[in-house]
């Protein structure tokens, strides 16, 4: 398991970002885009991938919408049941280097992070970590 791609998150301002760099023809505010970004969190929580089946049509919508924007992907696995039926499930995956990249186009602030994401450790002094016995 690649412990680097766990360490990696999406936060509400870097998708605001992404989601207002996306829009930027037309002019989305930015608190509107952070209701987007929110009201999208809120499904993935900590994770990256969720069920397409526990989508609204008024969320897939959106959904759809950030899909076009290159920040969600779908994908789909297909198994056999007990009774021999093939069986698809789909779900929508964050997309978190390309939400990174594009959340920071155009932005000095982001030149020195790392396009792969944050490690939550980073801040941790090294003397945290020593055992005491």
């Amino acid at each position: 398991m690649d412990f680097k791609a766990m360490d990696r998150i999406v936060c509400l301002n870097r998708l605001t970002s992404a989601i207002m760099n996306s829009y930027k023809e037309h002019n989305m505010t930015k608190d509107d885009a952070q209701n987007m970004a929110y009201h999208v969190l809120n499904f993935f929580g900590f994770g990256d991938r969720i069920v397409d089946n526990i989508l609204e049509p008024e969320d897939r919508d959106l959904f759809y919408m950030l899909e076009d924007f290159g920040l969600l992907v779908t994908e789909r696995e297909e198994t056999t049941l007990y009774d021999g039926r093939e069986w698809r499930i789909h779900y929508w995956l964050l997309k978190k280097n390309t939400i990174n990249t594009v959340a920071c186009a155009g932005s000095d602030q982001c030149d020195s992070v790392d396009p792969d994401g944050i490690s939550v450790y980073d801040d941790i002094p090294e003397e945290a970590w020593a055992r005491v016995l």
